[in-house]
């Protein structure tokens, strides 16, 4: 097994000390060369040690966890954020697909975010991962959402979706330029990510249609005819939701 070399950056000295132990007891594979409490501390230890992987709270005087990206021309490392943020942040990693663990940690959780930090080392690129997360702070709505594929992740703007269609366990997600893309994730996860943009709308189990590219909507047989040519349905008990969702959208007269 592989070492892993990670620092730790906290401004609390127990919760220093309590991952230290954790990733000791259940994460053998990860050797902690520094502990810091603060982000010029932590600076200094990367530079410095040059760690594979960066434990990272994020809540810290003087400088939070997210300016520590700052201080780097390119991000060459790992990160997994260590946080007490509300349910809007955690959204924002998922689809930046960055990791974190909230506080208290959950070993199982623990164990799973090192897991994939181990894959990923040598074989992706966080930059990418880093500034769709740091983007999605600045404006307070993300922009874009990376989707695991194959090769890694593909990062894809969120008003180019058309629509989202249910695979078993998998999404496909159709695309304005005509490209689809088969994602390992259920539809629900993006009904979730998505449900603060009354634009997009799980019009059927398995389908989530975005508003902004509907053709027509045929109230007989509530159908969907979308730009792309695709015809979608609505299911029976969606129906007078999807009609005040157009309402709301301020796309329909006398409807």
């Amino acid at each position: 097994m592989n070492q892993i070399q990670a620092i730790i950056i906290d401004d609390e000295e127990r919760a220093r000390n309590t991952l230290r132990t954790l990733l000791k007891e259940y994460c053998p594979q990860v050797d902690v060369v520094a502990m810091c409490a603060n982000i010029p501390e932590g600076v200094l230890s990367i530079n410095q040690k040059r760690p594979q992987l960066v434990f990272l709270d994020i809540e810290m005087p003087e400088y939070n966890g997210f300016e520590l990206l700052s201080f780097f021309r390119e991000i060459d490392f790992q990160i997994i954020f260590v946080t007490a943020y509300n349910e809007y942040a955690l959204k924002a990693f998922e689809v930046s697909a960055v990791d974190y663990l909230l506080k208290p940690v959950d070993i199982d959780k623990l164990k799973i975010a090192v897991e994939k930090a181990s894959k990923r080392i040598g074989n992706s690129n966080p930059q990418n991962n880093v500034e769709a997360l740091k983007d999605t702070f600045k404006t307070g709505q993300f922009n874009k959402i990376a989707l695991p594929v194959s090769e890694g992740l593909l990062f894809v703007e969120v008003p180019d979706i058309i629509y989202l269609e249910a695979e078993g366990a998998y999404t496909n997600v159709w695309l304005n330029n005509g490209s689809k893309i088969l994602v390992s994730k259920k539809l629900k996860f993006f009904e979730e990510i998505l449900d603060a943009r009354p634009n997009f709308f799980r019009s059927h189990r398995s389908f989530i249609v975005n508003i902004n590219y509907l053709k027509k909507y045929n109230k007989n047989d509530s159908s969907l005819l979308l730009d792309n040519g695709k015809t979608v349905y609505i299911s029976r008990e969606r129906k007078s939701e999807f009609e005040e969702q157009l309402k709301l959208n301020k796309v329909t007269v006398g409807l």
